[in-house]
């Protein structure tokens, strides 16, 4: 039985390992062997995802905002600042306590909104816990 909140923590660990510190080596602790992507411009297995880190500028930032888990399911909803700075709903399936799989939908952020609310913030109760 699928535990979600050791997956969400492991989640949240792993993005923030290997995006926030750049360290490429938490693809051998939280990504399985087998990982599978769904991502139409990365391949399968964990290479693609060690030369995207490896070659993001140095003002690249990673915000995490709401993460949700429902089973073996984590959904991130990140912004990722950088050019151009894309808001992403990040889905992963955890097996056997790693990444095994991923799903995003990515778009560039817009700041000018018909409602005037900001397409990414930080809910009230995870600002609070932070």
């Amino acid at each position: 039985m699928s535990n979600p909140e050791a997956n969400k923590a492991l989640v949240v660990k792993a993005i923030n390992e290997l995006f926030g510190n750049r360290d490429v080596s938490a693809l051998d602790r939280y990504w399985s062997e087998e990982y599978i992507q769904h991502d139409p411009h990365a391949p399968n297995g964990t290479g693609g995802l060690r030369a995207l880190v490896e070659g993001l500028d140095e003002s690249f930032k990673l915000h995490m905002g709401m993460v949700v888990a429902d089973g073996d399911i984590v959904v991130v909803h990140a912004r990722y600042e950088g050019d151009p700075t894309l808001i992403a709903a990040e889905i992963y399936r955890i097996e056997d306590g790693k990444i095994a799989e991923h799903w995003d939908v990515l778009q560039p952020e817009v700041t000018d909104t018909a409602s005037g609310n900001p397409m990414f913030s930080v809910p009230a109760q995870a600002a609070a816990a932070a």
